[in-house]
């Protein structure tokens, strides 16, 4: 596994020594105290206690998605197996997350839970050649995360892996078929099975390009649309028979707004994170728009 190196080209360049964070508890509270700057995810509890462990902390991301944080303290600790113990916990006692949800941040973020992409995200100093290996096998949303500090003021977070998987199911936090003012919604598999093969091979056209802009951009398929992210959501996309929804993290205000092909939708409700809209409807208008897919990708 190469290791990363940070020079200082002030001057004389020199290389800095990385150093692991001698205190357990430094490290983990640095990321608690920063969760959304450094993954998206809003901080919930540490030390999460639960029936027979503690979860080393606990979030929400800004998918809505449940988020298990472990840290790895030393080499030969087991960190990967102890996260899946959790996250197999937190799958079969949903109602004690969502009331941990509501204690904190309300009703309505405890009834917007999401159960289709829970996450563990492992972080350690240094993993071996094995671990990487052993979550691409697993088939669970299991990230490794690597840090390197060095001096007193600069910390690098190394994602290691991009999971690939598929969204667990299409129901709420309790297990419900989604629903919205009474009715049943879609979930992403029906609305793109609905959305006529011209609109599929639209998404499948923009998937790949945005795939193709670098190897730390992945895909999560949740209940209702797909995000490609890096370490945080970079565009949500969702299929329909009129064609294709992304929204992107970009601030309308520097962009050329153009109805029905790019608009400023941060006064409108919307599934997935990101203020701008480009509306897809043709090969022409992803060819008209993907300078903004490129600008998405490289500012976040």
């Amino acid at each position: 596994m190469a290791d990363l190196k940070l020079f200082n080209i002030k001057g004389k360049v020199e290389e800095l020594p990385s150093k692991q964070v001698t205190l357990e508890k430094e490290l983990q509270t640095l990321l608690e105290e920063n969760m959304q700057t450094f993954f998206g995810v809003t901080f919930l509890k540490s030390e999460y206690k639960i029936s027979n462990g503690r979860m080393d902390s606990i979030g929400i991301d800004e998918n809505n998605c449940p988020v298990i944080f472990e840290y790895k303290r030393s080499l030969n600790e087991n960190v990967i197996n102890q996260g899946l113990f959790y996250l197999d916990w937190l799958l079969d006692h949903k109602a004690d997350f969502k009331l941990l949800v509501m204690e904190i941040l309300g009703q309505k973020k405890a009834d917007e839970i999401d159960w289709s992409m829970p996450c563990v995200i492992c972080i350690a100093n240094n993993f071996t050649k094995f671990d990487e290996h052993a979550v691409n096998q697993m088939q669970r949303n299991i990230k490794l995360v690597r840090y390197r500090k060095f001096g007193d003021g600069l910390i690098a977070l190394e994602h290691l892996n991009a999971p690939q998987i598929q969204s667990n199911n299409s129901s709420d936090s309790m297990g419900n078929s989604v629903k919205k003012n009474g009715w049943k919604d879609k979930d992403f598999k029906q609305y793109f099975s609905e959305a006529g093969e011209k609109n599929q091979n639209l998404f499948y056209s923009i998937k790949e390009y945005i795939l193709s802009l670098g190897d730390d951009i992945y895909e999560n398929q949740l209940k209702l649309y797909i995000a490609f992210k890096k370490a945080k959501n970079v565009i949500c996309v969702e299929v329909y028979q009129s064609g294709l929804f992304l929204h992107l993290k970009l601030n309308p205000d520097t962009v050329e707004l153009v109805p029905g092909l790019v608009e400023d939708v941060r006064l409108k409700g919307h599934w997935g994170t990101g203020d701008l809209r480009v509306i897809i409807k043709s090969a022409e208008d992803f060819e008209k728009t993907q300078h903004l897919i490129n600008r998405a990708y490289n500012e976040n």
